[in-house]
């Protein structure tokens, strides 16, 4: 069985923190990792390849690597800042990501294109992973070759305004219905019932991440509910 039928109708969980946060620190992030797998997690998608080869070494499920920023720019509604460039996908190949996520967005990249970065990956012999906003971006990732679509960046881009504080269940269920790459809901999933929905949609498989893994935003949504009362 490959790569992406394992993924089928699993939970992938992303394990991420910024270098400011305290759970940024390599034994936080490999603790971390441990307990979703433990879960049950059917894949983690991770950032940097310091985490990519962490993630290797403790277990089999896939791994999807990415790279970000040490910090965000606060113009990154308008820029590419998901592995931007093929020295990107060139660092997470070499720690073993099995999955390459990359921005597919429409928005310049650094230095290349998605088609480019696409043809890397497959020469390099890994999957690649679009992270879109819109049906459009989805359907030309689909036409460059590109192996699976996430909607991880739907609400946060110029072309795709947030909104609610939910999936973009709409974006998904289009997507499922004008592509044959397997799609992957990622973004503001908060509750198992809108995991269901995903795969009742057609979701290939659903990726959470701040839900599980940033306590500092679950944190938050509880205080801010309080305060609203």
């Amino acid at each position: 069985m490959g790569i992406i039928e394992t993924l089928k109708n699993k939970v992938i969980v992303s394990c991420q923190a910024m270098p400011r946060e305290p759970l940024h620190r390599a034994e936080a992030m490999t603790a971390m990792m441990k307990s979703v797998l433990n879960g049950g997690a059917g894949g983690l998608r991770v950032a940097g390849a310091r985490d990519v080869i962490y993630a290797k070494k403790m277990t089999d499920v896939p791994i999807i690597g990415l790279t970000k920023p040490n910090v965000i720019p606060p113009n990154w509604k308008e820029i590419v800042y998901i592995t931007p460039s093929l020295r990107h996908v060139n660092l997470l190949i070499k720690a073993g990501a099995d999955i390459i996520a990359f921005d597919g967005t429409s928005r310049p990249h650094e230095n290349c294109t998605v088609e480019e970065i696409i043809k890397l990956i497959k020469i390099r012999k890994r999957l690649s992973m679009a992270d879109i906003s819109t049906v459009d971006e989805g359907i030309e990732c689909e036409k460059l070759g590109v192996d699976i679509i996430s909607t991880t960046l739907a609400g946060y881009t110029q072309n795709s305004p947030l909104k609610n504080d939910g999936p973009d269940f709409e974006l998904l269920e289009e997507l499922v219905k004008r592509v044959k790459t397997p799609v992957i809901l990622e973004g503001r999933i908060w509750s198992p019932d809108e995991v269901d929905k995903a795969f009742s949609l057609g979701a290939h498989s659903v990726v959470i991440g701040s839900a599980i893994t940033r306590p500092q935003l679950i944190t938050k949504r509880f205080v801010s509910r309080k305060e609203n009362l």
